[in-house]
């Protein structure tokens, strides 16, 4: 009989390392099941020698660094999986067997770490392995809410139909997620352009033009002192202050991101003018989106509620779904925290509140993350008609305001020598 060494997760998903006796991959999984742990790898194998199953190991490893090495090339994106979703559902959809439908993706999909991702799903369900259990080893590209929802699909018989509710979830937020990208692409390039003319302005111009004002020796206007006292602290203090800013960055983001500073900022970007209320509709829309994706797909609402968690950005309301989830395990109702909370609009736990009641919730939650959706895109344009004309008038003072301190003693002189 075969040997067969293997890196498996244990009960505890810590990964460990051995050998065993099995007809084939397929039998190695169950009997390693069996046993509680779960097959990431088929180092090798042999007829019962240790030495062949360790060339088979080198041959397996040599074969990883090369991989590897590919994986690194080409991040994958929310279309990349959407698309790969959609194109599964459509062959599941017509017929196709599972182990058929991912060799046919494997050959369509020309991202290079995509496609060894999904070569490798492959190869773990055609040793037996569920769809749900191949896709959890690469769960930090797919995320728990694609793996759980392919898992209940599988459950249910139901997975082409999973498959394409995953692709519209997916594909929606990609949509969204890119259209606030495009909104804020044009102010960042705007006031990157602006620093940069500001700065050529105050090391380059402003230095040269001071000479001349030297030589006039007359009484120089408020502003004009303001220009030349600016650019002579930038050139004489740049060394210290541009690693003075980098500092404040760094040591700003690196306390906003830590577990005491985190709500700290969460609380501001919720109460933040114009991009609060903002923020606060994304979040609602996601959170009831990605709640009634799962419901929809037959993943137990206990489960759900901690994916969903997972996935709402914003520590604040994350903490609500969180006692919202603590408080179905007492038997209270989702919308009672929620309400209780003050974080979520009171429509949105009326309609939690009505959906419960009826049996309806998901239909309801649909119903809410279409409403704030909605509410995004109108907030999203409106903010983008708005952004445009601020910031070019912000550039225009800014130019008008050194323009003015240029020109003013210039014009002083001139009119002093008439």
């Amino acid at each position: 009989m075969p040997v067969f060494e293997y890196k498996a997760l244990d009960q505890a998903g810590k990964p460990i390392r051995g050998m065993l006796e099995a007809d084939s991959p397929k039998t190695l999984r169950s009997q390693l099941r069996k046993d509680g742990k779960f097959l990431t790898e088929v180092l090798g194998q042999a007829e019962g020698g240790r030495a062949a199953v360790r060339k088979g190991a080198n041959a397996a490893s040599a074969d990883r660094e090369v991989n590897f090495g590919k994986m690194a090339r080409g991040r994958i994106t929310t279309d990349d999986i959407a698309i790969t979703t959609r194109q599964l559902a459509t062959l599941l959809g017509a017929g196709v067997t599972l182990v058929e439908s991912l060799s046919a993706l494997v050959d369509q999909v020309e991202k290079e770490r995509l496609k060894i991702i999904l070569s490798e799903v492959k190869s773990r369900v055609n040793e037996g392995a569920s769809l749900a259990d191949a896709l959890a080893v690469h769960q930090k590209v797919f995320g728990s809410l694609y793996v759980n929802m392919i898992r209940a699909g599988e459950h249910s018989g139901a997975l082409d139909a999973v498959l394409l509710r995953l692709a519209d979830f997916t594909e929606s937020q990609s949509k969204l997620q890119q259209k606030i990208i495009g909104t804020m692409t044009y102010p960042a390039i705007m006031m990157l352009v602006g620093a940069g003319i500001l700065t050529m302005l105050m090391v380059v111009v402003i230095p040269k033009v001071t000479k001349i004002f030297t030589t006039m020796k007359a009484t120089l206007p408020i502003t004009t002192r303001m220009l030349i006292w600016g650019s002579n602290f930038l050139r004489d203090w740049w060394f210290i202050i541009f690693p003075l800013i980098a500092a404040i960055i760094f040591s700003s983001v690196t306390y906003f991101r830590s577990p005491k500073g985190r709500p700290v900022w969460d609380r501001f970007a919720l109460k933040a003018p114009i991009f609060g209320s903002l923020l606060r509709l994304l979040a609602i829309s996601r959170f009831a989106r990605t709640l009634a994706t799962l419901l929809k797909s037959g993943v137990p609402l206990l489960t759900a509620m901690d994916i969903t968690r997972a996935v709402i950005t914003n520590s604040i309301l994350a903490d609500v779904v969180e006692k919202a989830r603590d408080a179905i395990r007492e038997g209270e109702s989702i919308a009672t925290p929620i309400k209780r909370s003050g974080e979520f609009p009171p429509l949105v736990y009326h309609m939690i509140a009505i959906g419960e009641r009826s049996g309806q919730l998901e239909d309801m939650l649909l119903s809410v993350a279409d409403s704030y959706e909605n509410q995004v895109n109108v907030r999203i344009g409106a903010l983008t008609s708005m952004l445009e004309p601020l910031l070019t008038v912000f550039m225009g003072v800014i130019i008008a305001f050194v323009a003015f301190s240029v020109l003013m003693p210039i014009l002083q002189v001139n009119s002093a020598i008439r």
